[in-house]
């Protein structure tokens, strides 16, 4: 299957050198990648130049329009005459092998996969709780979720993450793409619709990245604000998949023992962790009522406000 290769930049220093080079590896490994495009942001470091000694095409566009979806949306037009596939990777995801590409690829072999994503791992300098929060969410047996999923994973069935994932572009073509104006998880939004019309989602467990971040309590605050004001918009999912309610309390669980056993000391801090992200999801879920300084003050990505 024919597939490109999509990775939206923006100043992407060391990391981004490290992930460039990671991908020359594994397109030069993967015969179905016919190319890589880069969508730069006009970066103000070297970037681009990091892109093109990769031999990516390179394609720069203003800061002040990029958005998640929408830049996504318009790259993937570019390539959808040439491309099967489109595989969407974020410029801090380190690919773990040469082998990564061609195995997300080969989940599209089902001719019912609409989406496959990948296993993220930790970087290296990945603190206990971005440690523990990547092997809770990506575990180490692949999966293929459907319609009739829902009623045992809930909303896990339309779990996704476009920091490395694919897309069968027949299928992205005929939903519409991403939605042009959302805050955060256009990957979840194509999923549920894809879902929704009868095509599954795979999870590729060793088709794997290196990404993880080290959020303050603060940065985890603004980052559930936006996620609430997700699930606000496109109550729709929830109401086909069912809330995040029972992962949630899961996950608090699987942290406390991860941490007991690895780091004891870092229990104090994740539950300031929880509390911010409860409190922030609930700010989002109800920002209808808020004013819009404090959505701006609140949100992550304040772009999305202006």
């Amino acid at each position: 299957m024919r597939t490109k290769v999509i990775v939206p930049t923006y100043n992407g220093g060391q990391v981004w050198k490290v992930s460039a080079q990671a991908l020359a590896r594994a397109w030069a490994a993967t015969p179905q990648v016919s190319g890589v495009l880069v969508v730069d942001s006009s970066s103000h470091d070297d970037t681009v130049a990091v892109a093109s000694a990769g031999g990516f095409t390179v394609q720069v566009i203003d800061s002040r329009d990029f958005d998640h979806a929408g830049t996504r949306n318009r790259a993937c037009a570019t390539v959808m005459s040439e491309a099967d596939i489109v595989v969407f990777l974020t410029q801090d995801a380190i690919l773990a092998s040469d082998a990564s590409l061609r195995k997300l690829i080969h989940a599209f072999a089902d001719p019912g996969v609409a989406v496959a994503y990948g296993r993220q791992l930790p970087h290296t300098d990945a603190n206990p709780l971005a440690a523990h929060a990547r092997s809770f969410n990506y575990r180490e047996h692949s999966y293929v979720s459907g319609k009739e999923s829902k009623q045992t994973m809930g909303l896990k069935t339309v779990f996704t993450s476009n920091s490395f994932a694919a897309y069968r572009v027949s299928v992205f073509q005929e939903l519409g793409g991403f939605p042009e104006k959302n805050i955060l998880s256009e990957d979840m939004y194509f999923a549920a619709k894809a879902v929704l019309a009868g095509h599954k989602v795979a999870y590729v467990a060793d088709a794997a990245v290196l990404h993880s971040h080290n959020y303050t309590p603060v940065e985890e605050f603004r980052r559930y604000f936006d996620i609430g004001v997700f699930h606000h918009d496109e109550a729709w999912i929830a109401q086909a998949f069912g809330g995040a309610g029972g992962e949630g309390k899961r996950f608090v669980f699987s942290e406390l023992r991860y941490l007991l056993k690895r780091a004891p000391a870092w229990i104090p801090r994740a539950c300031l962790h929880n509390g911010l992200k409860i409190l922030g999801y609930k700010l989002g879920k109800n920002y209808t009522r808020l004013p819009m300084a404090l959505r701006r003050w609140f949100s992550m990505h304040k772009k999305y406000w202006q």
